[in-house]
This record gives structure tokens, C-alpha cells and sequence, in this order.
């Protein structure tokens, strides 16, 4: 871990010069009411109409999720932007818990957009899990600014969602080791080992990445860890059924706010995700100008374990709203 950091300081100190001698990478001052502070993003690719931000998720996790997008963005000549966003690993971490609000994560995109000179003549923003929260939370603000959004493996409702986790996906698990579980949060002892053994074999590798445990990709694996459990815990809470406890996105719902987001939108569901993908499909249809996009194979990375579905449909989203034909 602290060779890949060192590495990206490395990186940092070419931050002001020209783009060519900084392998993409800029370092973008974020101001907030507690000061101000820097996120790192890292440009690949050069397409004047066609530029995705992607939204990481988390709260706390890190771009190192979307690793996968190399081996097919560049291809089809579309420019990506990776991101940490504030709090994650490769940007400043301040140790605040005023600043993990979703009104603030949304500015702080803003501000990310300005910096990078992106506007509704090519800006499409991707957001997976928690960074589909906030592209949802941004495009109610800032849709102007869009080109076309995509909301990928996020619900649009958490109350929907942990009821979906926890009469749903929970029952469908082998009932002792259900129990174990459940007996284990309710006694709140989630730094035991024994809870992370069970949740990685019997939950995470079902509806999070359906691959054997030592076939996780590197990059998914570097990324869980390079969490920050401050951000993630404040807002997402410890339990993996759902959003509990005192978490702040606990009673997050926009499903009724859906009908005012004009943009081109794309709405990608999985058969095996933790979201419900009637949910989803159902949220393509709900904003103006929807479509949905299923990963009859994927679970909640289905770019990692159900990549031909996934990719294919993303890239013609972008291509249609970029001819004009969605």
C-alpha cells in the first residue's frame, strides 16, 4: 500500500505541468467550508464529445473499480476520467465527518467538472453503488451540464433497497449461515473475523463478484484495500444487508424525483446484484429519456463478471447520445 502511494506522490509533483508530462494525472483543489483541499483525477484517452467521469463507489472506496474500463474505452476512442473522490485513497483524506454529506460530495463533482473543462457538449457522467447516489444527486442540481448520464447498480431508494437485502437476498442464503450472520450484527461485532469469512464467501462472491475469491481481480482487491471505513461507515453503516444504524444515507430517497432528469440516461441492473433489478429497469422508465441495460450474468460488478453485456451496452449509449439517435 504505501508503494502505490509513493508512487502517486510521485506523480503529484509533475502536477503543474503540461498534461503530456504527467501521464494524465491532476491534482484539483476542492473548496469546502472546512478549508480547502486537493482530489486527484487522471485523464485517458482525447475525444472532444465524448468524455465520462466515473463515479466510484464506496462512500470511501476508490477509481481502482473501474480498471476494467482500459480494455475497452480506449478502443472505441471515447476519453474517461478516473477519480478519487474527497476522502479516497489517492486524494486527500481529511479526518472530518462534516464533509461526508452527499449535498457536499455533489458540489465537489461540480467543482471536479469546472476543473476539467467539461460541459453538456461532451460531459457524461457514470456512477456505480454509492457513485450512482451521486450521479442521480448530481444531475438533479446540474443536469445542464450533461451530456448523458449513466446510473450503474444503484437503486434510487435505500429504504427499497435494504428491504430487498434483508427479505430477498438474505432468506435466499443458507439459513444457518444467515443466522450467523444476522446474530453477529445484532450484537454489533463486526471487527470479527469470523463475519468478514462469512460475507466474502457465502454473500460477496454471489452478489458482488461472481468470481472464486483468489480469481478477484488485483484491482478490485487493491481498492478494498485502499477503503476508507470512516467515510464508508458514516455513510453506508457496517452492515453489508442494507443501510443500518445511524448511517446518513440511511432514508436517502429520490425515486419520486426521477420524472425532473431530462438528460439521455442509461440504467444498468444485474441479475445477481444487491439491487433489485426490477427496481432499476424501472427507473429507466421513469426518468424522461431512459433506457436499461440488464447483465443477465453480472452481479454488482458486472463490469468485472459480465463485461460483453456491460460494456457493449454503455459504449452504444454513448455513441447514440453522441449521434443524436437515443
Amino acid at each position: 500500500m504505501e508503494s502505490d502511494k509513493a508512487s502517486c506522490e510521485t506523480y503529484l509533483s509533475f502536477e503543474n505541468r503540461d498534461d503530456q508530462f504527467t501521464g494524465g494525472i491532476k491534482m484539483i483543489p476542492i473548496n469546502t467550508e472546512k478549508g480547502t483541499f486537493k482530489v486527484w483525477t487522471k485523464r485517458v484517452g482525447n475525444n472532444p464529445t465524448k468524455k465520462v467521469l466515473l463515479l466510484h463507489g464506496g462512500p470511501g472506496m476508490t477509481h481502482e473499480l473501474y480498471a476494467c474500463f482500459d480494455g475497452y474505452f480506449p478502443q472505441e476512442e471515447i476519453e474517461y476520467y478516473y477519480y478519487d473522490q474527497l476522502g479516497s485513497y489517492y486524494s486527500d483524506q481529511p479526518d472530518d465527518l462534516d464533509l461526508w454529506t452527499t449535498e457536499r460530495f455533489v458540489e465537489e463533482v461540480e467543482q471536479v467538472r469546472v476543473a476539467l473543462g467539461l460541459d453538456a457538449s461532451n460531459f457524461y457522467l457514470l456512477g456505480q453503488s454509492w457513485g450512482g447516489i451521486l450521479a442521480m444527486e448530481y444531475a438533479l442540481k446540474y443536469q445542464e451540464n450533461l451530456k448523458g448520464l449513466i446510473i450503474s447498480n444503484m437503486m434510487s431508494s435505500i429504504p427499497e433497497y435494504n428491504q430487498y437485502a434483508q427479505e430477498i437476498l438474505g432468506p435466499q442464503m443458507d439459513p444457518v449461515i444467515y443466522k450467523e450472520i444476522k446474530e453477529l450484527e445484532a450484537a454489533e461485532d463486526f471487527t470479527n473475523p469470523r463475519y468478514g469469512e462469512l460475507l466474502f464467501d457465502h454473500y460477496y462472491t454471489e452478489h458482488i463478484l461472481r468470481m472464486p475469491p483468489d480469481q478477484w481481480p488485483e484491482a478490485v482487491m487493491r481498492c478494498l484495500t485502499h477503503a476508507n471505513n470512516q467515510v464508508y461507515v458514516h455513510m453506508q453503516g457496517h452492515s453489508e444487508f442494507g443501510v443500518t444504524g445511524n448511517a446518513t444515507l440511511k432514508e436517502w430517497d429520490v425515486k419520486d424525483r426521477l420524472k425532473d432528469i431530462k438528460v439521455p440516461t442509461l440504467v444498468i441492473g444485474a441479475k445477481y446484484d444487491t439491487m433489485d433489478p426490477s427496481h432499476m429497469e424501472w427507473m429507466s422508465k421513469q426518468v424522461q429519456h431512459g433506457r436499461y441495460l440488464f447483465c443477465p450474468n453480472g452481479s454488482h460488478l458486472s463490469q468485472y463478471d459480465d463485461q460483453k453485456t456491460y460494456f457493449s451496452g454503455v459504449i452504444r449509449f454513448i455513441d447514440d447520445v453522441d449521434q443524436d439517435v437515443f
